[in-house]
């Protein structure tokens, strides 16, 4: 069977070839000229432009006048470099559009433009896929990457990314369009390995004018070739497809000696490489009647094609059909019986195939954030597609992954990003979004009913801007049916609909959640709380306040609550006379027992309680009127003179430190972790945010969170929960409450209290969760797991901070991004710490993320699966 053919012969009118000569399709950059520049290469007649309408980013410098040489190429007398940002990307819109074929070429030259004399090494970008490395080996080497692409959107993003090893930089960039019948391949681009013009006088290439694509040709001759050539013009008729260019084909090689043979080879760097093979064949030499020159072509001693006959100063390219992959390759053009005359080649072009298969993000969101970009004038480094690679996506974005279809936008947080005027309607154009966060920007006008269109929007935060009217009725409806958490807030015009409607009412309150634009992560030790905890780790129980004992004294709202009230004797029986322990705490010991056929815990308050029986009240109190399916749920009461208790739902898989601990052998994967994290999250943002007035839990730590039979996480103990009146200011004093390891070090010196010290509390759960470590070390060293993964992470070492008994069985980027966000949430000053509705957001990412991998996986495996059920004795049969 074949493997190659001559190709078919194009009827292309001289018009054509006119219109190329005049560089219709070129674009041609000298990268790092002065902006509105430009000037026409004497060599070439190319006309080059500055770069500064293709790339926002970057410095303009000059190489060092040693390396300045009269025969440099203009382009290399200066480059673009890219100290700022890891990813920096020019963008290139050919006037012909997607599905068509281009070359792009990149060219990079160091010239020791930065006086380091330390040349870099980075990585190379053709759109979301990663298209090879840039390396030198000198200052002054010159080095030439092309490519041929065809394009699936109307733009084409060259991107180079910082990898470490120095400053990216670039020469020159170059595009030119190519006919698409041309360089076809099965599946891939093609990237340029050898374009030889055999013959080529050693020091001379050839381009345009004399190629009117602009393909750069370079010599390949040698002592045992003799040299053919011709002042004829070739292709006098623009016949061949390729158009390789007269100058190319009017010289030849052949052998020295009149032998039947002309052979050369190459060896495969990566054995893997698959190969395109284009030959480019014409006679050069008027033979006589009597004279003949036919061959063939054999590849690796298989015969590739023929016999062949050249045509007369006419082109014949013969090329593959489908890729070759060897390790080493050996072309010899053979003389058949028949020939008088030995073999030649004109030209000769090797590619490999490169597989460009990361998809760029759904176009619909392309464009719509590219709308919300220009428009707002954001000056965040958003640089190339908003999604893809990963590593590199968009700062205040997050986007969901699946192995089949273009990444989707689900997050944008333009928080504090000077927006103004109206909130746009490309946002709704982003349909499948889950947060947006515009807070503190000075947008206007009302709050647009497109919003509450768009179906998967769990958080919506708009405060602290300037908008007017009413907030659409949709709106209100999802947040109060606990389908959106809408934050209004600081929004001096803004009403809620049913505010603004009746005035009559009693006002209408939209949870308001105090927003964070950007937090840092700091690595500072919380010593002060630890070492109050472990000064007074002595005393009784685990929970730690300064406070005086109290008398039992009934509470007059709680005697007020009588649906679910008890009596001792019910307890009784509902504990089968406290048979079964199931727990101890400050509070009291904690019972199993049964309500019907439902499991319950009864919690009796003991008379050496250290918490008292303020705290039952408060407890009772709040449960009885707070519901949330992520806080325990009280079944019932009993309140007499002697004896107290609280029933609860039963919670079949204990506390969260009992699950974390090393001594139980069903460890959490990474996906349950970040489950019971963010529903206690869920939790706790209900607390602040939910609750009017708000409520701050006061004692949040492992221990205090439970989980049910399927791993659904609540918050459990409320005894010392404050509620936060939030008309007197954004602090209330109190006394010190809660646990060593747990307790916010701002609190504990100050004795102010705000929802900040339950979000460091969270800190260092989510730190427990993700590490499977106490939160203070129970060795001789005491040290504060916020103290260890702060060092951690100052190694970059993440995979050692996670437990080691997940076994790399995890997304890194989520876990990265789960422990920055606990780093914040810990940190010592309150002001740079988080809410719990942006902490919702973050861990909502980390799930998806660990999900998208997780579904990867799946179908790689699925794929796997198929591939070792194939049958691996099938093969094609010999003709």
């Amino acid at each position: 069977m074949a493997k190659c053919f001559s190709c078919a012969i194009l009827p292309f009118a001289f018009t054509v070839l006119v219109l190329a000569q005049d560089q219709s399709g070129f674009i041609s950059i000298d990268c790092g000229m002065p902006e509105d520049s430009s000037y026409k290469d004497e060599t070439t007649g190319i006309n080059y432009v500055s770069d500064a309408k293709f790339i926002h980013t970057g410095i303009s410098q000059n190489i060092s006048p040693q390396y300045k040489t009269n025969t440099l190429e203009q382009q290399f007398r200066n480059v673009r470099s890219f100290p700022e940002g890891t990813r920096n990307c020019y963008t290139l819109k050919p006037w012909k559009g997607k599905d068509n074929k281009y070359l792009i070429r990149t060219r990079f030259m160091y010239g020791n433009y930065d006086a380091k004399a330390q040349i870099p090494e980075f990585d190379l970008y053709l759109g979301v896929n990663r298209w090879g490395s840039v390396k030198l080996e000198k200052a002054d080497s010159i080095l030439t990457k092309e490519i041929i692409h065809t394009p699936s959107l109307d733009y084409i993003h060259i991107c180079l990314a910082n990898t470490g090893l120095g400053t990216p930089f670039i020469s020159a960039l170059e595009l030119r369009f190519l006919k698409n019948g041309t360089y076809l391949t099965e599946s891939g681009s093609l990237e340029l390995q050898y374009r030889l013009d055999c013959g080529l006088d050693e020091e001379e290439t050839v381009r345009f004018p004399d190629d009117i694509h602009d393909r750069i040709w370079s010599p390949l001759n040698t002592e045992l070739w003799y040299v053919l050539s011709t002042s004829i013009k070739v292709d006098a008729n623009g016949d061949n497809g390729y158009q390789p260019g007269s100058k190319v084909m009017r010289t030849a090689v052949t052998t020295i000696n009149g032998s039947d043979a002309l052979g050369f080879n190459w060896e495969s760097e990566d054995p893997t490489s698959q190969y395109y093979i284009y030959m480019h064949f014409a006679e050069i030499q008027e033979l006589q009647a009597n004279e003949s020159r036919e061959f063939n072509i054999y590849l690796n001693n298989n015969l590739w094609f023929g016999p062949s006959v050249p045509d007369y100063l006419s082109t014949t390219t013969i090329y593959s059909t489908s890729a070759t992959m060897e390790s080493k390759f050996e072309v010899w053009i053979n003389s058949t019986k028949n020939s008088t005359r030995p073999p030649l080649i004109n030209a000769l072009e090797i590619y490999t195939v490169i597989y460009l298969q990361d998809l760029e993000s759904n176009p619909q969101d392309i464009e719509a954030i590219n709308n919300i970009k220009s428009i707002y004038g954001i000056k965040k480094n958003w640089q190339g597609d908003p999604c893809q690679p990963k590593a590199y996506l968009w700062e205040g974005l997050n986007c969901s992954y699946d192995a089949y279809d273009p990444p989707r936008i689900i997050s944008l947080n333009l928080s504090s990003s000077g927006l103004s005027g109206e909130i746009l309607p490309y946002i709704s154009n982003l349909t499948m979004l889950q947060y947006l966060d515009l807070s503190n920007n000075n947008l206007t006008d009302m709050v647009p009913n497109f919003l509450s269109q768009l179906a998967f929007l769990k958080v919506l935060n708009l405060e602290g801007n300037k908008l007017s009217g009413s907030i659409p009725p949709e709106l209100i409806e999802k947040s109060n049916n606990g389908k959106l958490i809408l934050s209004v807030g600081k929004n001096p015009n803004l009403c809620p609909s049913v505010l603004c409607k009746k005035k009559k009412k009693k006002k209408f309150l939209v949870p308001i959640v105090a927003s964070v634009g950007g937090f840092v992560i700091l690595v500072l030790l919380v010593a002060v709380p630890i070492f109050w905890g472990l000064k007074r780790g002595k005393q009784a129980g685990t929970s730690m306040r300064k406070v005086n004992s109290e008398s039992k004294q009934k509470d007059e709202t709680l005697s007020e609550l009588k649906k679910g009230q008890f009596s001792y004797s019910d307890i009784l029986k509902i504990t089968n006379n406290f048979e079964r322990v199931a727990g101890k705490g400050g509070f009291g010991t904690v019972y199993h027992g049964y309500l019907g056929d439902t499991q319950v815990a009864v919690k009796m308050l003991s008379p050496s309680s250290i918490q008292g029986y303020k705290q039952f009240q408060a407890e009772a109190n709040l449960l009885m009127r707070v519901h949330h399916r992520n806080l325990t749920t009280l079944v019932g009461y009993c309140d007499e003179v002697t004896n107290s208790g609280l029933i609860y739902e039963y919670m079949e898989k204990g506390n969260l430190e009992e699950m974390l601990s090393e001594k139980n052998p069903n460890f959490l994967s990474w996906e349950e972790r970040l489950r019971i994290a963010l529903d206690a999250a869920q939790g706790l943002e209900y607390l602040h945010n939910g609750c009017k007035p708000p409520i701050i839990h006061r004692d949040v730590k492992s221990t205090n969170i439970l989980l049910n039979a399927k791993f659904q996480a609540k918050l459990a103990d409320f005894g010392m929960s404050r509620i936060f009146p939030v008309e007197d200011g954004t602090h209330v004093s109190t006394v010190v409450a809660g646990t060593p390891g747990y307790l916010d070090p701002e609190y504990f010196i100050s004795n102010r209290l705000n929802e900040k010290s339950d979000v460091f509390s969270y800190g260092v759960v989510l730190l427990e969760i993700i590490t499977s470590r106490p939160s203070i070390a129970k060795n001789r060293e005491k040290t504060h797991v916020v103290e260890w993964v702060s060092f951690m992470l100052a190694k970059g070492d993440i995979k050692n901070i996670i437990d080691r008994r997940l076994q790399g069985d995890f997304d890194v980027n989520s876990v990265w991004k789960a422990a920055e966000l606990a780093m914040a949430c810990a940190s010592p000053t309150s002001i740079k710490r988080p809410n719990m509705t942006h902490v919702v957001m973050e861990l909502n990412q980390c799930l998806a993320m660990e999900l998208a991998r997780k579904n990867e996986t799946e179908s790689r495996e699925v794929i796997e699966m198929v591939a070792m059920n194939m049958n691996p004795g099938l093969s094609p049969l010999a003709r």
